[in-house]
């Protein structure tokens, strides 16, 4: 059974896959293809269109790993920086034509009831609403930050801007989405008390 501290970091992986280790491309892909895939979705806004983001931000990993430099940068977000840039690319290509939040399925959750679902999923179509009416920046900005939990320098690093400015978007950003759920909190099965 493998420790914790036996865990090989992304680096290692990357360094293990471009010496032709099959193994370590699946645990990198198992590691880093669900956020990958995430993060897609919630920037774009549509499940299809993410999972074409993913597979070519992991076939650009694995183009580029015989050429990494360990400590250079973290792998994950090298990989965000990817799907964010890809992303940006399919939104410019795709001005004027959109997909209904409707025809996005969740995935359902075998542990939680019916009603449950239902509850997830109109907050889930919710805020996938609210992230969609803000820009391009502050929705990469808020998603890299709140959802994915990525630290300040990281999410600058990834979008190529200071971390001042990621904290504008950020902070434009939350205001613009809350102002954007205003009035749903009771509708969503929030209380207010």
């Amino acid at each position: 059974m493998t420790k914790p501290e036996q865990i090989p970091s992304e680096d290692a992986l990357l360094v293990l896959f471009a010496n032709g280790d099959p193994r370590a491309a699946r645990d990198l892909t198992d590691r880093l293809a669900p956020r990958a895939f995430a993060v897609a979705q919630r920037v774009l806004g549509d499940r299809a269109e993410a999972e074409d983001v993913t597979q070519e931000a992991m076939m650009r990993l694995w183009r580029m790993a015989p050429d990494w430099q360990t400590g250079q940068a973290k792998v994950s977000t090298w990989l965000y920086r990817v799907v964010m840039n890809l992303c940006l690319d399919r939104k410019r290509r795709a001005r004027g034509g959109a997909v209904g939040l409707d025809a996005i399925p969740e995935p359902a959750d075998p542990a939680q009831s019916a009603a449950d679902r239902m509850q997830d999923n109109a907050r889930w179509d919710a805020l996938q609403q609210g992230l969609m009416q803000l820009s391009d920046r502050q929705r990469q900005a808020v998603v890299l930050r709140h959802i994915e939990e990525l630290s300040n320098p990281e999410i600058a690093g990834i979008m190529d801007i200071t971390i001042e400015a990621v904290e504008s978007l950020t902070a434009r950003g939350k205001r613009a989405l809350a102002a954007a759920l205003a009035g749903q909190r009771k509708e969503l099965g929030y209380s207010d008390g």
